[in-house]
């Protein structure tokens, strides 16, 4: 199991320690020509303050752990799309704060009208810590993005196991027992790899369908929506095999049961659609043929949450 310290920007961390209700965070790159690999899913991730400052400021923890949350996924996002998906998630409390801080970390100065990809590391279930704790014992003062480390080690499973510990809420954890082993931080529900925050549901569909409806092909951004196949509200989770890109309007028609997909991820169409309305030709069109899904097999709408929508929302006839 594999861990990873980032140092954060100290405005970013302020803001966020501020909010304690936003569980969600998007742990932003000024570049997104980078990737970020170190984690898999559900993996926990660490914040830490920069070693120090020529201009230090009273009270602030400077080169402490200061709190963490877990990995859900990367994705590069233009500037503008992260900030409309994220929010004050990003760390910032307006477009404008969150454009200028992340325009000080690049190489050139963001120009008027620029909308530049940022790597956004997405997390959930953060939490900051009331005691900052100290920095692993190895991280050297001159690391500017941060450190991966693996928790089975021997030499740092004891300081991981307590700052996982504190992540989740659970001082009860044996901080003697490596974290790789069955216990309560081990089967906490929050480590499922799949499930996502709502915020991260957006993006990572957004990315997998590479912005495009997956019914009708279209790809202006402001009308494509991230639609759950099975919805939250009804034992749904936010996981990209429960998600799709979808128009509005489609998606609206998804929701009501006018639309479905079949577990050969083919269009199925209502005839109540044309019934009701007299209209619906351009989705006629599409009968039958196969949607839209992800490149990789296992990020493609799942047989489970497809056979829920076809037998509890689809108007068959």
């Amino acid at each position: 199991m594999e861990t990873y310290v980032g140092v954060t920007d100290g405005d970013w961390y302020r803001f966020l320690a501020a909010r304690p209700t936003l569980t969600e965070a998007n742990f932003w790159r000024p570049s997104g020509s980078t990737s970020f690999r170190a984690l898999r899913p559900g993996e926990p991730f660490f914040f830490k303050t920069h070693h120090s400052s020529r201009h230090a400021v009273s009270g602030f923890p400077y080169n402490r752990v200061v709190g963490g949350g877990f990995f859900e996924a990367f994705e590069p996002l233009p500037l503008s799309e992260a900030w409309k998906i994220f929010g004050e998630a990003n760390g910032a409390d307006s477009w404008e704060q969150m454009r200028e801080r992340i325009s000080k970390y690049r190489r050139r100065p963001i120009a008027a009208g620029e909308d530049p990809v940022i790597g956004c590391i997405l997390l959930r279930d953060t939490r900051f810590f009331n005691a900052p704790a100290d920095p692993p014992p190895d991280f050297a003062p001159n690391i500017v993005q941060g450190k991966g480390y693996d928790m089975s080690t021997d030499s740092y499973a004891d300081y991981f196991n307590d700052l996982v510990a504190r992540l989740v809420g659970d001082d009860t954890v044996d901080a003697s027992l490596p974290w790789r082993r069955e216990g309560p931080v081990f089967g906490d529900a929050r480590l499922v790899p799949q499930r996502l925050g709502q915020r991260a549901f957006k993006a990572v569909v957004l990315n997998a369908y590479g912005r495009r409806c997956a019914i009708t092909g279209s790809t202006i951004r402001p009308v494509l929506e991230a639609a759950h196949i099975r919805p939250v509200s009804r034992g749904g989770e936010h996981r990209l095999d429960n998600g799709i890109l979808l128009r509005s309007d489609v998606h609206t028609l998804f929701d009501q049961g006018y639309l479905a997909i079949d577990p050969n991820h083919r269009l199925l169409v209502s005839p109540r659609l044309r019934q009701e309305f007299g209209d619906g030709e351009e989705l006629y069109r599409h009968a039958g043929s196969r949607v839209a899904t992800p490149d990789n097999a296992a990020d493609r709408p799942s047989q489970a949450f497809l056979g829920w929508h076809l037998s509890e929302v689809f108007l068959a006839t």
